[in-house]
């Protein structure tokens, strides 16, 4: 048995009797209905076709069930590929293309798109979850008896795999606008998850304030399993809402979220000291902390948020400290067993303070892009670390400041959102000429994306955001649309973006 399965089903039979998933009102999980139930979900699983190793891929709102979903794929030895409930068709076409899952559950409304995305020669079997819970998956799971497929069975044997085995498959766009599928290992995510518990101070009498999405990094991998292998409670939001947060704060210990949840909460008038009274930790990360905001909430509450660094490749990678300095503006200190450099264009190291590409090494790093070997060879070095393509400098005491991104990513609300995806959409307007899309600081998401555009005819910013909603998911859509007689060029050709962003300062300057 893996690590990570090791200590999930030490804490589901220890903690039997104890809440998992709790909100204002009652216990909606134990520990022992969720052993229970994943040991169900996983034996549909199998019999709807799946084999260990295979892929399911998984885009549903974020319910109890869809937690025990997750579980039953660990369970049965399965690779768990979740989505954002909010991907287009065209967006799930090339998912579910480019992972041939042999089992997908979703939405009973998006049946037929993922129908589409499959093809004639689609041989996956498709099973619908609700936002309520209910759906064909659970259907199927409530006429079966509980069989936990980790341990050795007559019929099936263990089916758990190795460490090094693949756990999980998540896409991140990449600047080319093809996303890749990163896999993540059980080794990945049971050497971060026990590393953070440590750091982070976690213990079974804590209760964690989950309002984050689960196909996720952050709020899947690190929330859950934070509070799952240590057999702690989590008070389980659907989604973020400032105000049912503030509500549920007396009763938590551990907060963690994305920025926009943190000035979200500074936004309420009710939101105080005394509100956090329980509290011992908040933590934030998967996009940058202002300054700004951390001493505003500082002020307000009396806590110091703790920032930590990581991305979908790497899981987590640096933390400030739980006793110690938390230093606004940085991401804080390496992780236990994690090596990070910072170096220059030639690959040599640079001085302290001093900008450069950042690499990882360690446990926690992927495994490999998803059939792309020629993009492995291009993101790791010969000496095994990883080219995270965010610009970073590191103090003389190891913090770890973040600088920029090469890649030219943007951080929207805590979600990866790349320009070239939606330049490419864009572009696909007959009456635009072409486009180039950049970030632009945003009080509430942290960064929000912004278009300029240049015309090729008759067209408006209407048009060109109807377009880009057809096409994209929400959070990818450009939050402002300017027009440009020619975008700004090197001598190269390439087009400068720093000079874009230039403009839009200029122009907030000017307001």
């Amino acid at each position: 048995m893996n690590a990570l399965w090791s200590a999930i089903s030490a804490q589901l039979l220890e903690r039997s009797q104890e809440p998992l998933l709790v909100d204002s009102h009652k216990t909606l999980l134990t520990y022992e209905q969720a052993d229970q139930l994943s040991q169900r979900l996983a034996s549909v699983l199998l019999q709807s076709g799946a084999k260990p190793r295979d892929r399911v891929t998984v885009q549903v709102e974020k319910t109890p069930q869809a937690l025990c979903l997750y579980l039953g794929c660990l369970r049965a030895g399965l690779v768990f590929h979740p989505l954002n409930s909010a991907y287009t068709p065209s967006e799930i076409q090339f998912f579910v293309g480019d992972a041939q899952p042999a089992v997908v559950v979703c939405d009973p409304e998006a049946c037929k798109t993922f129908e589409q995305g499959l093809g004639a020669d689609g041989s996956a079997a498709i099973l619908t979850l609700d936002r309520h819970g209910n759906g064909s998956l659970m259907e199927r799971a409530n006429g079966l008896a509980p069989q936990d497929y980790s341990q050795p069975a007559p019929e099936h044997g263990s089916v758990v795999e190795g460490d090094k085995a693949q756990a999980a498959l998540l896409y991140s766009s990449g600047t080319t606008g093809q996303p890749k599928g990163i896999c993540l290992s059980y080794q990945n995510l049971a050497s971060n998850a026990k590393a953070l518990i440590e750091l982070w101070g976690f213990k079974a009498d804590d209760c964690l304030l989950h309002a984050l999405p689960i196909y996720h990094v952050h709020g899947l991998f690190v929330a859950v399993h934070c509070a799952l292998l240590i057999g702690a409670r989590m008070f389980w939001l659907p989604h973020f809402e400032a105000g049912k947060a503030v509500q549920a704060l007396p009763d938590c210990s551990v907060m963690m979220g994305v920025p926009t949840y943190y000035t979200r909460l500074l936004a309420q008038e009710d939101f105080s000291a005394d509100t956090c009274e329980r509290i011992r930790l908040f933590i934030s990360g998967s996009a940058p902390l202002l300054s700004d905001t951390f001493h505003a909430f500082e002020q307000r509450t009396g806590h110091r948020i703790l920032e930590r660094y990581g991305m979908t490749e790497t899981g987590m990678s640096t933390s400030n400290p739980l006793r110690g300095e938390r230093r606004p503006g940085t991401v804080g200190l390496p992780l236990p067993d994690v090596s990070l450099r910072v170096v220059d264009d030639e690959g040599k190291e640079t001085a302290e303070n001093t900008p450069g590409h950042l690499q990882v090494r360690g446990p926690n790093v992927f495994t490999g892009y998803w059939r792309l070997p020629e993009k492995n060879a291009e993101a790791f070095t010969a000496d095994g670390f990883f080219d995270t393509g965010d610009t970073a400098s590191i103090s003389s005491d190891g913090y770890i400041t973040l600088v920029g991104r090469s890649k030219d990513m943007i951080i929207s609300g805590g979600l990866n959102v790349y320009p070239v995806e939606i330049e490419q959409v864009i572009n696909q307007l007959a009456t635009v000429k072409e486009s180039a899309v950049v970030a632009r600081p945003d009080a509430d998401f942290g960064e929000v994306g912004v278009a300029f555009v240049v015309r090729d005819g008759s067209v408006t910013e209407q048009e060109v955001t109807d377009h880009c909603r057809e096409a994209l998911a929400n959070f990818k859509v450009p939050k402002q649309i300017q027009f440009l007689d020619a975008l700004p060029r090197n001598a190269m050709g390439k087009v400068q973006k720093n000079r874009l962003r230039e403009h839009l300062n200029k122009s907030r300057e000017d307001r």
